[in-house]
């Protein structure tokens, strides 16, 4: 199939390579010039403007756009919108808030225009691992580009079968799954970062109560150097704790066990908000996620006004003295 490409960055521009890997023609646009070049030296059809872009395409054209939310995807959403004609089909594979791909198809749909929010899990490493989709909105224009789909999905790999998947025949376990109406593949790919984030953050403390195991809390018999890079390394195999995320993790410590090149501010997409959000909206509690989603707002700051508030209760309560820095 030939498809349009919006969007060269860390994901855009390996999307576009697994694509044309597997036969298919790109046209890509960036608003990067140097972005496009580099694709276009790979194969890829060069495109100056989005007019330009819908302009190379054949009708009914697909473009996908591949944009950090908000403006930037808003934007062209509705630049494209005016390029396009009935039965050409909008693809948003960035993380877009689930609210807005309702919205927008709402727009799309008395021109005739498909829209199709996929969310999309891989990384950098999708390009030779694949791409997770998940895919809402019209469901006709998610069949017509199945081959897309299928292209940049992982396939059945060497992940052992759940039984009884087979019998069902759906492609959940090819890597890419239709998961209702307009907002559906992104309100699915929501929830899915912040699963993310508290298994992140389950990680990340168990860790540092290995790492602080010989702390002089700990009375002297109760002490362990732990090699931290080895234990990473050990849950990989066997373990009912493994993961692609302990994966990376045990690839970092190989690297650098102290992990001295981090200051350990740790930003969030906007996706771990949502969730709670969500959340909050259907009243399921979400303990372990929201914690983890406020640990990342506290990783940007030194010291917050509310744990002077608690220094402060307890030395007045109990005569507690803070500790100097480094005791």
């Amino acid at each position: 199939m030939k498809i349009g490409m919006v969007g060269l960055g860390r994901m855009g521009a390996n999307m576009a390579r697994r694509l044309m890997q597997g036969g298919h023609r790109c046209v890509a646009f960036d608003l990067n010039a140097d972005s496009v070049r580099q694709l276009s030296g790979q194969g890829a059809e060069a495109a100056a403007s989005l007019e330009d872009l819908a302009a190379k395409l054949a009708k009914p054209r697909a473009i996908w756009i591949m944009l950090p939310c908000g403006a930037p995807t808003e934007q062209s959403v509705l630049a494209l919108a005016e390029r396009l004609e009935p039965g050409d089909t909008l693809i948003d594979g960035g993380n877009s808030y689930y609210k807005d791909d309702i919205r927008r198809a709402g727009i799309l749909r008395p021109r005739g225009i498909r829209y199709i929010d996929a969310g999309t899990s891989g990384g950098v490493w999708g390009s030779e691992r694949g791409y997770c989709l998940m895919l809402g909105g019209d469901r006709q224009a998610v069949t017509d580009l199945e081959p897309i789909f299928k292209t940049l999905a992982p396939g059945l790999g060497d992940i052992p079968r759940t039984p009884g998947m087979a019998e069902a025949g759906g492609t959940a376990e090819q890597g890419y799954l239709y998961c209702g109406p307009s907002g559906a593949g992104h309100f699915v790919k929501m929830i899915h970062n912040g699963i993310e984030y508290g298994l992140m953050q389950s990680y990340a403390e168990g860790f540092d109560i290995l790492r602080n195991a010989n702390s002089k809390e700990l009375a002297a018999d109760c002490r362990y150097d732990l090699n931290i890079r080895d234990i990473a390394e050990l849950w990989r195999r066997g373990s009912v704790v493994g993961s692609w995320l302990l994966d990376l993790t045990a690839m970092a410590l190989a690297e650098n066990p102290e992990l001295s090149s981090f200051t350990g501010q740790v930003q969030d997409s906007g996706e771990g908000r949502w969730t709670i959000v969500a959340a909050m909206e259907e009243a399921v509690p979400v303990d372990v996620l929201a914690a983890s989603l406020f640990t990342r707002f506290r990783s940007r700051q030194d010291h917050t006004y509310a744990e002077k508030v608690l220094s402060a209760m307890r030395n007045k309560f109990g005569g507690h003295v803070e500790r100097p820095a480094g005791g």
